[in-house]
């Protein structure tokens, strides 16, 4: 007998709305069964939901996600799927390590400005230097 899921079993289980696997079913990601008007899940969706997820969690976008798991062939070695989402993975890496530097430089000169601004605060009433502090209107 093959295991079977209801909509609210999944979503409970991935912490998921139900409209999300909606959402991943209207896209192609998701092909449950259907009993009357109840969908019905099978163990392969829920490997495929797993997957799709963890994609996201690593900042893969859904197609990329789609695209990786489509490669699947349960009777060869996936070497072609391995290969693709190890790119995925090293573009990712790259991305990530781009947006680590600018963090890192932005975060540095947020500090050199709010030094500058506190000494400037410290020495006189005018909060920068060479700016004459203004009273009141």
């Amino acid at each position: 007998m093959t295991e079977q899921y209801s909509i609210s079993e999944l979503a409970k289980e991935f912490e998921v709305t139900t409209r999300t696997l909606r959402f991943y079913e209207e896209k192609g990601l998701l092909k449950p069964g259907r009993q009357g008007i109840k969908r019905i899940f099978s163990a392969a969706d829920r490997i495929r939901l797993k997957l799709i997820l963890r994609g996201k969690r690593l900042g893969f976008s859904l197609d990329e996600s789609s695209d990786i798991i489509g490669m699947y062939e349960p009777e060869t070695e996936n070497n072609r799927q391995l290969e693709m989402l190890l790119d995925k993975i090293r573009e990712k890496q790259t991305l990530l390590e781009q947006q680590k530097k600018e963090i890192n430089t932005m975060l540095k000169d947020l500090r050199n400005t709010e030094t500058i601004c506190l000494d400037a605060l410290s020495e006189s009433s005018s909060p920068i230097p060479g700016v004459k502090h203004r009273t009141g209107r």
